[in-house]
This record gives structure tokens, sequence and C-alpha cells, in this order.
């Protein structure tokens, strides 16, 4: 009798398994048949929104359906993340992650989804260089040392903005404090697009923002550029330093974007994603309209991606941990 039922079990199970494999693979045959939403974690108007768009319409004409954009900001970027985790794994779904997500793995206490369980990595898009940018007609720092040496005089009119508590500009913030002894105040912010307004309106002093974000605001000089975050000036820069080369040690970090899907979106959805938007980052045209707004093109597979989170994900542990960084 046990037997019996033990078999009827492993017959059901196995059925449901081929059924699913069925349909799964039907599912990926007719792939796409509709419009694919792109959850972007941030407001319009940043980098994130930028690159989103500018991979959406591309994407939009090799897949034959529409690509929109949908953002969902908040929370340093998790609540975007944490719809598109909870979101049917169909392909129609996805996310315009960063890096901002493996710092909040760390830094926040609680999260309703987790980063590297419930996403599936697709592809790496672009690397951007976080720069140190004041307000060019209320701050008078020429570099570094000088805006470090105004800070620690006047220390309760220095306030750097971030795109939120969590996120790479909050953690290099965390960093120069530590490194500087400059005694300045966070505030985050839900994207790049109000912080910038905020810093060139001067309601804070300074930020660690992306690169493509501020570039043209830099280049009308409404922002002075002081320092790059990367190891390596940026060639849309190149006469801007490094914080390592304006004598702060240890410093090396940019902002990376790339595509997730819900985990359990069916393989050949997320190997064909993946292989269309390497196609399109190491276009000619694409790598172009990038380094104009001051990314750097990075074409990585699904595989090339999931070590890169785990990997980073590991070094800002130790850097949060370092920093004291957390919230509730």
């Amino acid at each position: 009798m046990r037997t019996s039922l033990a078999l009827r079990n492993i017959l059901r199970l196995s059925a449901l398994t081929v059924g699913f494999a069925v349909s799964s693979a039907a599912l990926s045959q007719e792939w796409p048949a509709r419009p694919i939403s792109l959850v972007v974690p941030f407001p319009s108007g940043g980098t994130t929104d930028v690159l989103a768009r500018a991979l959406g319409d591309q994407l939009s004409k090799n897949l034959g359906q529409p690509v929109i954009v949908e953002n969902r900001p908040g929370a340093g970027a998790t609540v975007g993340a944490d719809y598109v985790a909870k979101a049917k794994p169909d392909g129609y779904t996805l996310l315009m992650g960063a890096v901002h997500h493996t710092i909040a793995t760390s830094v926040y206490k609680k999260l309703p989804y987790s980063f590297q369980k419930d996403l599936a990595p697709v592809a790496t898009v672009a690397m951007v260089p976080n720069v140190l940018v004041i307000n060019a007609a209320r701050t008078p720092a020429k570099n570094v040392a000088e805006l470090v040496a105004l800070a620690k005089k006047s220390p309760t009119e220095f306030a750097y903005g971030s795109n939120g508590n969590g996120t790479a500009q909050h953690l290099i913030g965390t960093q120069f404090q530590a490194v500087t002894g400059a005694p300045l105040l966070h505030v985050p912010y839900k994207g790049s697009g109000p912080l910038t307004t905020d810093l060139l309106g001067g309601q804070v002093t300074m930020s660690f923002d992306t690169l493509t974000t501020v570039l043209p605001h830099i280049k009308a000089g409404k922002l002075k550029a002081l320092a790059v975050t990367t190891a390596k000036r940026s060639s849309v820069l190149p006469d801007v330093p490094t914080l390592e080369e304006s004598g702060l040690k240890g410093f090396d970090i940019g902002t990376w974007f790339g595509v997730l899907a819900p985990a359990a979106t069916p393989k050949p959805i997320v190997s064909r994603l993946s292989a269309e938007i390497v196609k399109i980052v190491r276009s000619q045209d694409f790598q172009q309209r990038m380094l104009a707004a001051g990314a750097e093109p990075m074409a990585g597979t699904s595989d090339e991606f999931a070590r890169r989170i785990n990997d980073e994900t590991v070094k800002f542990a130790k850097l949060v941990k370092d920093g004291k960084v957390a919230i509730e």
C-alpha cells in the first residue's frame, strides 16, 4: 500500500515537472508577444532612467515589442527591486538594476526580498564613474583639500546629497567623511533628478553623483568637478583627478548598471535577453551614445553579471560594516 502511494506521488511529481517544462518551453517560444516593462527604481531624469530609456529604445526594435520604462523609486532603489522580485516570472517585467542593490543587501537590516535569490542577472549595460561635484557659484573650493578645509571651518553649512539611503553615493560620502574627518551632513533623495535640482539651487553643498547626471551641468559651468571616485580618471573628464590622486587612499567605487529578471524566469528567455542586450551594448551606435553621456559601455553575460554581484556584495558588506552604516 505504501509502495503504491509512493509510486503515485512520484508519477504525480513527474507529471507536474514535465508539465512545467512544456509550459515553460511554450512560453519561451511565444515570448515576447506583448509589451515589456523595464522598471527603474529611481525617478525620471537620473542615470538609471537615462540608460534604461536608451537600452529600451534599441531593445524594442530588436524584439519587435515596446519596452516601457516604469519608474518605481523609493528606499534606496529597493522598492523597485522588490516589485520585480515578486512579479510574474514570464519575461515581461524586468529591473534596471545598479550597484546600489548590492550595497542595500548589507545596509538594510530587513529587506522584503533577496537580491541574489529572487532576481536573475540577465546582462550588464554600463559602468559610470561617480564624481565629487560642488555648486560652482556657491562654494569656492578649487580642489578636494580646499573643500575639506572649508567643511571643517563651517561644519553646519556642508551637506552632501545622495540618491537615497544605502546607495553608492551614500556609501562614498560615509567613506569620504571617515578618511578626511570632514563633518558632513547626509541628505538622502529619491533619485539623482531631485538631488541635482537642489544642488544647483544651493540646498546642498556637494554630491558624489554619477557622471551621466552631472556632466551637462559641469560643461555648462554650473557644477565644478573636483575628483572622480574610481581608480582611474574618466575619459570624458581627463583633467579631473581621482580621489586617490587627491590624497585620499582606498577609493575605487563606480556605479554599474544591468538588467535583471524575476528568479524563476525561463532560462531560454533569460538567455535570449542576455544575447540581445550584449549585442546592443557592443554596437557602435550604443557605445557612442553612452560615451557621450559619460558612461562606459560594459557588455556582460548573465554568468559574468552573477559573478560581479557576488563579488561586490562581499566587498560592500565590509565597507558597510567598517563605516557602521545601517538602516532599519
